[in-house]
């Protein structure tokens, strides 16, 4: 079929179904129709097409550190979750990308709606070289702390990695007892694409398993506050008391 013989409905669902990547192409193939509801259209897809090519240039400077250390083979991005809540783990990811890798709207989880993140998380885990994921539970934070849990939470998702990493990328901070080079990046959850997807994969993790625990303790609304101390949370340890799930150290009800 000629193009010109398409009509604007179907050239609007063309270009409207056309994943971003692809969008310079489905521009070029419908420019020289001089239609005016085809141009409107070429000119919104040109729009999109813009937004497309400034986030590929926003991810290309999270790339800033990955490129840096590019004489590194696996380079692994390194990040936790969790450290502040009263109830729960606290979690931490690591994660090697292939050379090269571009991963459109990454950035720190706490920047992304759930819904994005739950999408970003299958497509880290999909082209992802390697992942790890590791958990320290409340009675292991208030036996050592949650400092020292959360270094515990990080050694553990590295020795999850297969390959091994030979170099680390941290978020603020530098894991002890690891013999892995470490470069701890002040936020590096919004400055390295490996940081960031580390930071995805935790979260999704630990929010999947705070919404498991919202159906044990449904008092506690654990789904919605993940563990943090909100109005409802608070009120409902001043009724309740505390489950085994949460931090004793961590809690000093009035």
């Amino acid at each position: 079929m000629e193009e010109n013989r398409l009509s604007i409905a179907e050239i609007r669902e063309i270009l409207g179904g056309m994943p971003e990547a692809e969008l310079e192409a489905g521009i070029a193939r419908f420019r020289s129709d001089d239609r005016q509801g085809v141009q409107k259209l070429v000119e919104a897809a040109g729009r999109r097409a813009g937004k497309y090519r400034q986030e590929l240039e926003r991810i290309d400077g999270m790339r800033l550190y990955e490129k840096k250390y590019a004489e590194f083979q696996r380079i692994c991005g390194i990040d936790e979750v969790g450290r502040g809540p009263l109830a729960g783990p606290v979690a931490a990811a690591a994660v090697i990308l292939p050379e090269g890798c571009v991963i459109p709207y990454v950035n720190d989880s706490k920047k992304l709606t759930e819904k994005k993140r739950e999408e970003l998380y299958e497509i880290i885990l999909e082209k992802a070289v390697s992942v790890g994921y590791a958990e320290v539970g409340p009675e292991r934070i208030d036996e050592i702390n949650i400092l020292q849990a959360t270094y515990e939470a990080m050694r553990t998702a590295v020795a999850q990695l297969s390959p091994q990493p030979d170099l680390l990328l941290v978020d603020a901070v530098r894991i002890p007892d690891l013999a892995i080079r470490q470069v701890p990046i002040i936020k590096g959850d919004a400055k390295s694409l490996s940081i960031a997807c580390a930071s995805i994969i935790a979260k999704v993790r630990r929010d999947r398993y705070m919404r498991k625990l919202a159906e044990q303790y449904p008092e506690y609304d654990f789904a919605g506050n993940k563990g943090y101390g909100s109005a409802s949370h608070m009120e409902a340890l001043r009724k309740y008391g505390l489950t085994p799930v949460h931090r004793k150290s961590f809690i000093h009800l009035d």
